[in-house]
Order: structure tokens, then C-alpha cells, then sequence
């Protein structure tokens, strides 16, 4: 029991930690931030202001995480972001194929628990700072409401991924908020002059069927006329959640300061939609739902954005600039909305893509007049229209991942941020970063502590890819498709489709690629040619081009639509193949062509898509001479996802015990491998909502097992779910030979590596 007598005033509970690195705030960039830099061996300590952690994808919120790979719904193929996003995305899949968000908060929250470096304070926000000198902070202050403590965390690098930007803010770290005229940085789609209009918030809602009729009575603040939302009648019963991303507000307001007000606007329109689904008698199959869930809190998209060493605007992205600063990647459309929202009669967004994914530079990462800050997530340095596409969850976690890395060698070389970007220092960066697979557009990893760049390597099997055999499936011709495949220098292979045709006809074929290497819009043709004929069932098709490539690349091999033919389809997947149609998908785009503006900035070209699975086969197809991009060198190129390769050794379908081998002149001491692994890095694993057929890649190894030259097994992995696995030895070990058998895919793929390294102890 505690009796306290009458006191003029009391102090709250204090706790005062320090850091090697402090984290304010816990949404995904926060998370990766943490996480990352913890692993590099940082003490560091996490401060969210919520329960939970996931910002917007968490279970408060419930967006979908997204990124490069848009939905399937651009060019960019192969996109998805890497390292720890993309363990997180691949773990959700494997655990939660479903898209359950509470599932998902569990999983961030033991991701970060598991990190014994990570002090995490979960509902507690930042609220006052600290600094050393005029451009230096040395520490923040935090209240928890729940536990009735103040906080304070002490560290010589801070990381701002709050969203708003509360620590900067704070410490007086430049900033800007609103969208910048067009002529200040050349950017096509900008307003003319300065104004503040900004991307407003969301506030989402779920429903269930309860199996019997259930009445709804609305709140007094619910929206009672529908028809003040221009878009009521796109309103159903079948969308619910993310899917209804449009009921936003708030872009005319000071997203920061006015956030409660916007909160009450979302909730009068969500019941005011749920009323009107409901109660209007224009949904009878509405009548056994029920609100199962509205947020709380609203998804916020724009509020501060800080300024770096360099702003990413428009033509960066557009253009896909090369910087030698590049960390990280995006790919989303530059996605803007109207400021009014929901209220507005416009469109709920204007996506507008570029031909390929886009790098990101480390100078946009960190405050320009605040030296040991850091910045991550959707504040990072970018004009407004930049901001369209940077400001999506996979593509803030995934610079995070640079953030946390850098704040690691900050540390250890006893610098600032700055001084990581240029020289012996970036190149360290840029390293440490492909080596945790982080997807850095254009770059090849160049690790000189990798042993296996001096080993040569050997293969149980490499396929050659001389056929995809026909299935039971076929494909009316209705659109434009294309094989997608990686063909080698010099004369272009013969093609040979196979089809049912109904009709005498003429089949029109083109061979395309894409004029920028590593892209994938197939925007120069290289041939054409036509093919008469007769009808008939299984008719083999064969075209060839008169085409010499000067260099090996990706080339489309597509046929135009023709309503007299049905494709025979393959059930045969593997690794860097894909089958494309010539298509859009209406969650990211309205027209199988990209048709800007005038002046907008943008360019007009075509979107090739691939399905889902299990939709999505491959054209059967034989190919002479056979494709032979397929090699175990591959693994040691550097590059561990298809880009203008398919840089991935690929088994023989027929290949029962799949293995690639390592042997050294001289025996060398390993203490750990890391290997690459296929997990389909088209797939946007979206975390929430969506569901997936798979709970893993079918491209994916399962296990592995390390062996020296006397038949002695040094490491396994079994279970195996993730793009890169580090198996480290019982002890370091010198080998003269290594071989990494593998234990084929489940789904039928033929074994596919991207990457075998070995590295001594450090």
C-alpha cells in the first residue's frame, strides 16, 4: 500500500538512457532504421508514439506496404526494394498469406524485440531536444502517457523517420511544406507558382458478413447527403479497407497542426458512406454486413519535407539520373492528388510513370544545417512531386536501410554524416549495402573481401533453354503479348510458338527492347516480321528475326493481337522468364498507354504486364539456338536479381541434385556464406488486404547444404523463405573446395542462385 502526503507539486518518473543511435519514430523507415543499424552492432534506442509499430501499414491504419513494383502495374520489373523490407515482406508472406494486420504488427514488433541492441518505447512521444552547439543535437526528451514517465535519450546521431518530421522541426532543420513552383527546379508537372496544396489523409473502414441481417443507425456526425462526395457512386459493397484509399482530406490544411480536425472530417464521410451502403436501398446485398472496423487514427501522406544536400525532383526520376551517391531505389508512380480529396470532382490521383526504377541519392538522407541528422521515410529531401512516388512505405524503408547502415560507419569511423558521401567512404557504403541485397538501380556489387570472386566455379547442370513445353492451357490473342527473355550477343535465335488457329491468317511478331539497359519499356523495335498461317490445331509458329544484338540484354518477343489464334501456354516457370501482355491495371494506371500531359515532363510509351499466379504462364516456345544466359559465373557478377542480365545461375529442368561448386588455387578460411536466393522480386508482396495464393516464392530454394572437398558438411539452412541467407560456420574453416547443393523448388522451377560469396572472419 502507498500513502503519500499532501505535496506542493511532484516530479514524474525519469528514465535516461544513452546511444550509439536514437530512432523517433516507429513506422516502417523507423523500424528498418533501427533494426539495420542495431544488427551492425549500434546501441540504439526506438521511440514511437503509438502502440504499435508499421506507421500507416500498421493494424491503426492498414495500407498495404508498396513500392517500385507498383501493384504490378509499371515496367519496372524485378523491382522490389531489398534487404530487411524485403525480408519483412517475404516473412508477412510466409506467415500471413491472408494480409492479416494484426499478424503483421506482431511480426514488426518481434523484428525489433529480437534485436537485443534495440531499446524500444512504445506510446511515447518526442517533445523537446536538446542541442550541443548550434547545429548539433545531444539529446531528446519523450513522454509515455501510459506509464506516467519521462524519457530522455542521449546519443551523438539522431534519426527523424516520424512522418511529420517532429525532431527536425524541433531542432530548427530546414524544411519546406507545399508543392514548389514548376520553375524552380524544371519540373513539368509542378503548379506554376508556389502554393500550399499538399496530399491530404485516410481514414479506412472494414466490414464482415455476419451471416444475418444487421441494422445500422448512424452517428449524429455522420455525412447525412452522399452527394457532397462527387465519387459517392463508385461506393460498394465489395471494397472496403486500403481499396478505398480515395476517402482522403485534408491537402488545403496544415496536415500537421490540424490533424484532429481532419480525423473528424474522415470519420463523418466513413459513416456517412457505411450510412449510405446501409440505408439507401441501393445495395440489398448489403443487407448481412456489418462495420467491423474504422480507424482511429488517419493515414497521413504530405506534411514536412526536409531539405538535404539535394532535393530529388521530377527529372530525376523521369530521366532515371545516375548519382555516385545512389543507396537506394524507387519506382512508384509520381502519384499526386487532388488537395480537396474526397471533395473534389477531379480523379482521386494522377499517376504518371517513368520508363524504369530511379536511384536515390545518400544527399538526400540527411539534414543540410543539422550535422548528426539523419533523415528517413516520406520527409526525406524531395520537391512535392518527387515526393508523389518517394513517399510509399517500401520505398522509405528501403533508404531507411541506407540511414542505418550509414549512421553504423558514422560510428565507426567518428564522423558525420556528410562525410560519408564521397569517396573510400560512400564506395564502403555502397558496399555494405549490396551486400545485405539492397537494390541500388544500375550498380554491381564490388566486395573485395568476397573469396569467391577468386574461386572458379563449376555447375551440376546449367540449363539451356531450348524449350518451354505446352501445357493444357490456352490464350486467346486478344491483346498484344510478349516472352520476355535474355538473349546473348550476336544473331538473334529462332522463335517457334505454338497455336491453335481458326482462321487463314497473317501472325504479326516485332522484337523490341528497351533503349535504356536495365529498363524494361520495350521502346525500340528491332524487327518485325509476318508469319502466314493455315488453320489448324498445334500450329508451329516460327519467326525469325535478321537482328544481331551487339551486346546480350532482355528482348520482347511479341506477337500482335489476332482474334484467330489461341497460344498454347507452359507450365514451366524459372527464374528471369516472364510472359507479358501489352495491359493496364486500373489500381495505377488508365490506359495500356501512358498519354501525358503537354509539358508535363513525362514520356508516352506502352505498359507490358505480367498476371499474378497463378495466373501469369509462360508462351510455350522452342528457341534455336537455345538461350544460354543461365550460367554459374552469374553468381559471382555481382548483380542478384535479373536487371540486364538474368544474373542467376539456373539448374537443368531435369537436374535432380542441383549444385554449384567453388575451388580455390590455395586453400582459403571461410567463416561465412552468403547466398542469394530467387524470391520472385516481381511480386509486390503487398502486406495487407490482398491475400496471396503462395506463402513462398516457387523459384525459391528451400535448403541448402555446405561442403568442403572431403564430402564434410559445414552449414544447412533448411525452411528457407528469404532472397539473402548468411550461414555461418561452427568455426572458420579452410577449404580448397566448397559446393552448395541445393534441394530443388516445390513449385516446379528449376534450382536458381543469384549469388554465392564467402567471407573470412572480420
Amino acid at each position: 500500500m502507498i500513502v503519500e502526503s499532501p505535496s506542493s507539486s511532484r516530479q514524474l518518473k525519469r528514465v535516461r538512457l544513452e546511444n550509439d543511435l536514437v530512432v523517433v519514430g516507429g513506422g516502417l523507415a523507423g523500424v528498418c532504421a533501427a533494426v539495420v543499424a542495431a544488427r551492425a552492432g549500434l546501441r540504439v534506442t526506438l521511440i514511437q508514439d503509438r502502440p504499435v509499430l508499421g506507421g500507416n501499414s500498421s493494424s491503426e491504419v492498414r495500407l498495404w506496404v508498396l513500392g517500385a513494383t507498383s501493384h504490378l502495374g509499371n515496367n519496372n520489373r524485378w523491382a522490389r526494394e531489398g534487404g530487411l523490407i524485403d525480408e519483412l515482406l517475404l516473412e508477412n508472406l510466409h506467415r500471413n498469406p491472408e494480409g492479416n494486420p494484426l499478424i503483421w504488427d506482431a511480426l514488426l514488433l518481434e523484428k525489433v524485440v529480437s534485436e537485443p541492441l534495440v531499446t524500444l518505447w512504445l506510446n511515447t512521444a518526442v517533445h523537446e531536444v536538446e542541442k550541443s552547439g548550434p547545429d548539433t543535437i545531444r539529446g531528446v526528451r519523450a513522454f509515455c502517457a501510459q506509464n506516467s514517465t519521462a524519457y530522455e535519450a542521449v546519443a551523438p546521431l539522431f534519426v527523424d523517420a516520424s512522418g511529420d518530421g517532429i525532431l527536425g522541426f524541433l531542432v530548427g532543420a530546414a524544411f519546406r511544406m507545399g508543392a514548389e513552383a514548376a520553375a524552380e527546379f524544371g519540373e513539368g508537372f509542378a503548379p506554376p507558382t508556389a502554393r500550399h496544396e499538399l496530399l491530404g489523409h485516410s481514414l479506412y473502414f472494414y466490414s464482415k458478413d455476419t451471416g444475418r441481417p444487421v441494422k445500422f443507425v448512424a452517428p449524429s456526425f455522420a455525412l447525412r447527403d452522399i452527394t457532397q462526395v462527387p465519387r459517392y457512386r463508385d461506393f460498394n459493397t465489395a471494397e472496403y479497407g486500403c481499396r478505398l484509399w480515395w476517402i482522403e482530406y485534408g491537402g488545403l490544411r496544415d496536415t500537421v497542426h490540424d490533424t484532429e480536425e481532419i480525423k473528424w472530417e474522415l470519420w463523418k464521410v466513413a459513416y456517412g458512406v457505411w450510412d449510405y451502403i446501409k440505408n439507401s436501398g441501393r445495395f440489398p446485398e448489403a443487407a448481412n454486413l456489418t462495420l467491423e472496423w474504422v480507424g482511429t487514427i488517419p493515414g497521413k501522406r504530405e506534411s514536412r519535407r526536409f531539405e538535404g544536400d539535394y532535393l530529388l525532383s521530377q527529372r530525376d526520376l523521369v530521366e532515371q539520373r545516375l548519382h555516385p551517391d545512389a543507396v537506394s531505389a524507387g519506382g512508384w508512380a509520381i502519384d499526386l492528388h487532388p488537395p480537396e480529396g474526397v471533395y473534389s470532382p477531379q480523379p482521386g490521383c494522377q499517376q504518371w510513370h517513368a520508363k524504369g526504377a530511379y536511384q536515390i541519392p545518400y544527399r538526400c538522407l540527411y539534414s543540410r544545417n543539422i550535422s548528426n541528422l539523419f533523415l528517413a521515410g516520406r520527409i526525406i529531401s524531395a520537391t512535392h512531386v518527387a515526393f508523389g512516388s518517394t513517399r510509399v512505405m517500401a520505398t522509405c524503408a528501403h533508404s531507411a536501410q541506407a540511414v542505418g547502415v550509414a549512421a553504423a560507419l558514422c560510428l565507426e569511423h567518428g564522423v558525420e554524416p556528410r562525410a560519408l558521401g564521397t569517396g573510400e567512404r560512400l564506395r564502403e557504403l555502397q558496399t555494405a549495402l549490396l551486400r545485405q541485397g539492397q537494390f541500388i538501380p544500375g550498380m554491381k556489387r564490388d566486395d573485395r573481401h568476397d573469396l569467391a570472386r577468386n574461386a572458379r566455379i563449376a555447375a551440376s547442370s546449367t540449363l539451356a533453354l531450348a524449350a518451354l513445353p505446352a501445357g493444357p492451357d490456352r490464350l486467346a490473342l486478344d491483346a498484344a503479348w510478349a516472352m520476355l527473355l535474355p538473349v546473348a550477343a550476336g544473331a538473334c535465335p529462332t522463335f517457334t510458338f505454338l497455336a491453335d488457329v481458326a482462321a487463314p491468317t497473317l501472325v504479326e511478331f516485332e522484337l523490341r527492347t528497351a533503349a535504356r539497359r536495365g529498363n524494361f519499356t520495350p521502346d525500340v523495335t528491332l524487327a518485325s516480321q509476318s508469319v502466314t498461317v493455315a488453320p489448324g490445331a498445334g500450329r508451329e509458329i516460327a519467326v525469325s528475326f535478321p537482328v544481331s544484338l551487339d551486346q546480350a540484354r532482355y528482348v520482347f518477343v511479341c506477337l500482335r493481337p489476332n482474334p484467330a489464334l489461341r497460344l498454347h501456354l507452359s507450365d514451366q516457370r524459372l527464374t528471369g522468364v516472364l510472359s507479358l501482355a501489352q495491359s493496364f491495371n486500373k489500381a495505377v494506371g488508365k490506359s495500356a498507354v501512358q498519354k501525358p500531359p503537354a509539358g508535363s515532363g513525362f514520356d508516352c510509351f506502352e505498359f507490358w504486364l505480367p498476371q499474378r499466379r497463378p495466373a501469369g504462364k509462360n508462351l510455350a516456345l522452342r528457341i534455336d539456338p537455345p538461350l544460354a544466359a543461365f550460367t554459374a559465373a552469374q553468381v559471382l557478377n555481382g548483380v542478384d536479381r535479373p536487371a540486364e542480365a538474368a544474373n542467376a545461375w539456373v539448374a537443368d529442368f531435369n537436374d535432380a541434385a542441383p549444385a554449384v561448386t567453388l575451388e580455390w588455387p590455395e586453400p582459403v578460411t571461410i567463416a561465412k556464406v552468403v547466398l542469394g536466393f530467387d524470391t520472385d522480386f516481381d511480386h509486390p508482396l503487398e502486406s495487407v488486404l490482398m491475400g496471396h495464393p503462395e506463402r513462398g516464392s516457387p523459384f525459391c530454394v528451400p535448403a541448402v547444404e555446405l561442403v568442403d572437398e572431403n564430402g564434410r558438411t559445414l552449414a544447412t539452412l533448411a525452411d528457407n523463405h528469404l532472397s539473402t541467407r548468411e550461414l555461418v560456420l561452427a568455426a572458420p574453416t579452410a577449404v580448397r573446395r566448397l559446393t552448395v547443393r541445393c534441394t530443388r523448388p516445390v513449385g516446379g522451377a528449376p534450382a536458381a542462385l543469384f549469388a554465392v560469396r564467402c567471407y573470412a572472419a572480420p
